[in-house]
């Protein structure tokens, strides 16, 4: 049967005597009702509304329909309920649901000024590209829409420290870069050989989930390079707030460098960072390795041995340093490791160093995953570079939301701890019908929609936060 969609009739295989039929006549149907929720946590946290001030419009305010922050709010949520690419919004401009997550004031479009744009409330791929493709202080005819770097990077902490009713005693910020395939000849491409592909390397700086730094880099550089400065604008930033605050630093063997060290050494923060083997630091813990080994035959299983002593190498470091060792054997064999820290041993023995400071770093990583898999982090397509750092930025916003609503909507849930395609999937892709009138916008959601109760329970709690004040 071959007619116009919207009076098309779909038979199906029949169930049992009945026919199964379907057609595209539900009326105002949305896939992203969960959407609301989020929405929730954009009037208690005001993340959008702060991302969509470091942009400057250069456009005239009386010939635009679409706010910055409208705009802006359009990209973030739609990647947030999974819709990665600028194309996909050409089908959500006529989402009613979307248009209220925005803020339209007309949700249906009904008012919009062109004729062709009626029924259509929120702005296309073409309106929506402009955001990425304007140089600050270089607006041409068509694209008046800059992001100022400088802004986002203090954006960042700022959100960090608007999550916390006061200071805590102490914080770690997590520091490591990743992988950010490239498959085009975009801006700044390099080979990089660990990874075996062409990529970039961005670095990212978080403490606990929060989100610190999304710095987007070419790959032809070593993984520390530029982590002292960033550090060092997040360490001040932190400190006019916080002036009393205890700071570490952790990160892998890629930024154990002297720099970095006496950087933390010269202002007053601490560090535990991997340190890459050699055989001098080996032949420092052979009588530990022999235990371990001996250990292993007797037992069968894993074996460990902590030990820790000073060290300096004989080139690059400015002084001799605290080196925690772990001396493990496993069935495959010797697995030695090393961590270099301004830790005192009477302020952390050897073995919870290792175990219970360094090796949370492992959460760091399953935030840059998340990110990545499920916010688009390495949707970094375009040509230059610095629409592809605006596109990362639009990702870790979004992560920024979506992380906040898990930690304040899905507290005391069984979804605290969930990532967020578990939160797209569960809570917010959720089908809902909407009645729009001049006082009401009615969003009934599907009767058998299996997660009601979370639904109502992160409602509840979002419920209990005052609203946003800036």
């Amino acid at each position: 049967m071959e007619t116009d969609c919207n009076g098309t009739l779909f038979d199906f295989q029949p169930l049992g005597k009945r026919k199964v039929q379907a057609s595209f006549d539900g009326g105002t149907i949305t896939s992203d009702a969960g959407g609301l929720l989020l929405r929730e946590v954009e009037e208690r946290c005001g993340i959008i509304r702060q991302f969509s001030e470091c942009f400057t419009d250069y456009r005239s305010a009386a010939l635009i329909e679409h706010t910055v922050k409208e705009l802006v709010g359009q990209r973030v949520y739609g990647l947030a309920l999974g819709y990665e690419d600028l194309n996909d919004h050409d089908d959500l401009r006529v989402d009613p649901l979307v248009a209220v997550l925005v803020g339209k004031r007309d949700p249906t479009g009904r008012n919009r000024v062109r004729k062709q744009d009626r029924g259509k409330a929120l702005a296309g791929k073409s309106t929506l590209n402009r955001l990425e493709l304007t140089r600050p202080g270089c607006p041409d005819r068509y694209k008046k829409i800059a992001l100022y770097g400088e802004a986002v990077d203090a954006l960042f902490v700022e959100v960090f420290l608007q999550a916390h009713g006061s200071a805590p005693e102490r914080i770690v910020l997590d520091v490591d870069a990743t992988d950010d395939p490239l498959h085009g000849q975009q801006e700044g491409r390099f080979f990089h050989g660990y990874y075996k592909e062409y990529c970039y390397l961005p670095l990212y700086i978080l403490c606990g989930e929060h989100l610190l730094c999304a710095r987007l880099r070419e790959s032809n550089i070593d993984a520390s390079a530029g982590s002292v400065e960033e550090l060092d604008r997040i360490v001040r930033q932190i400190r006019r707030v916080w002036p009393s605050v205890e700071i570490a630093i952790r990160g892998d063997a890629g930024f154990c460098r002297e720099s970095l060290m006496g950087w933390c050494e010269a202002n007053g923060v601490h560090f535990i960072l991997g340190l890459a083997k050699n055989a001098r630091l080996l032949g420092k813990i052979e009588r530990e390795m022999k235990k371990a080994r001996k250990r292993y035959a007797l037992s069968g299983q894993a074996s460990r041995v902590y030990g820790h002593f000073l060290y300096r190498t004989r080139k690059t470091w400015s002084r001799k340093r605290r080196v925690v060792a772990k001396a493990e054997h496993l069935a495959k064999g010797a697995n030695p490791r090393f961590v270099v820290t301004s830790y005192s041993p009477e302020a952390y023995a050897a073995q919870t160093l290792y175990e219970e400071e360094y090796c949370a770093r492992g959460e760091m990583e399953n935030r840059i995953k998340e990110q990545q898999l499920w916010l688009f982090a390495d949707r970094t397509s375009t040509h230059e570079m610095w629409a592809n750092q605006i596109r990362l930025w639009f990702s870790s916003v979004t992560y920024l939301l979506v992380s906040a609503f898990r930690r304040l909507g899905l507290s005391g849930t069984a979804m605290a701890k969930a990532q967020c395609h578990t939160i797209r999937v569960k809570l917010l892709k959720l089908g809902a019908q909407i009645r729009t009138s001049v006082r009401r916008v009615v969003i009934s959601l599907a009767t058998g929609c299996p997660y009601q109760r979370m639904f109502e329970a992160a409602w509840r709690n979002l419920e209990k936060i005052p609203l946003f004040s800036p």
